[in-house]
């Protein structure tokens, strides 16, 4: 059985005393569902304050991103040796990365690898565009993202060591929009491409027992319907998250 996850990313929303009274009012309903790996990924500024009052808990911290080197002179970034001293997870190669900072597969392979080395469960993002869509090319692009973005990382994954990464199938023309894909539309895309294109580098039974989200509009309201279907195995939500009772609901959906 593939345990259910349900991440709450934050995006570039919430200062640190507006974090501390979000997660405040979060924890005791998250903390009330068992049975779901629990995840909030905050804006890096409020990482250390989030930490603090998780600690004791069963809800796991994630940052929204980070650099593939450990240390270095790159202004403005944090590495992933940083992120690792307060996470658990990271958010890698969502789509708002790709779009607005030119992040490509190779790069989003290089972050992968440098997070299973310091010990961090990945949270990779692989989804196509309104265009690529509505052309019919969403296999193409999904299999060519997988393909990519987890070229070499057989030291790093196989079987045994499903649990240490996490696939998140965000259509990039659901995020944001209102416009969610259908259950039965995303359940398809991850039987029929994402864990088709995981098997081949790492093997079927790999391939089985990654857990693959879906992300694009989850709301308390239609969270069910998502999780209803057998492959998909909670979800990466975005402005749900920031909405207490929104995000508990989606929560208490994947673990009923």
């Amino acid at each position: 059985m593939r345990t259910p996850l349900v991440a709450g990313n934050w995006k570039m929303y919430k200062s640190v005393a507006d974090a501390r009274h979000l997660v405040s009012e979060l924890v005791p309903g998250l903390q009330a569902v068992q049975g779901v790996e629990k995840v909030i990924a905050p804006p890096y500024t409020a990482l250390l304050a989030v930490a603090a009052l998780l600690e004791g808990t069963d809800i796991g911290l994630g940052a929204q991103n980070m650099h593939w080197e450990l240390s270095g002179a790159y202004t403005g970034e944090i590495s992933p040796a940083m992120v690792a001293e307060l996470c658990h997870y990271v958010i890698l190669g969502h789509s708002e990365r790709r779009k607005f900072f030119g992040e490509t597969d190779a790069g989003v392979n290089r972050k992968i690898q440098a997070a299973l080395a310091q010990g961090l469960v990945p949270i990779v993002c692989v989804g196509e565009t309104l265009e690529e869509y509505e052309s019919g090319r969403t296999a193409e692009i999904v299999s060519s993202q997988i393909r990519l973005g987890f070229a070499g990382l057989n030291e790093y994954l196989d079987v045994t060591n499903a649990g240490s990464l996490v696939v998140a199938y965000e259509p990039v023309w659901a995020i944001g929009t209102g416009k969610p894909s259908t259950a039965a539309g995303a359940a398809a895309v991850v039987a029929d491409i994402i864990r088709p294109a995981l098997a081949e580098p790492f093997g079927e039974g790999f391939a089985s027992s990654v857990r693959v989200l879906y992300g694009g509009s989850v709301t308390g309201e239609n969270a069910a319907e998502f999780f209803g279907e057998e492959e998909i195995d909670g979800a990466l939500v975005g402005g749900a998250s920031l909405k207490v009772a929104d995000f508990v609901k989606i929560v208490q959906s994947a673990a009923a």
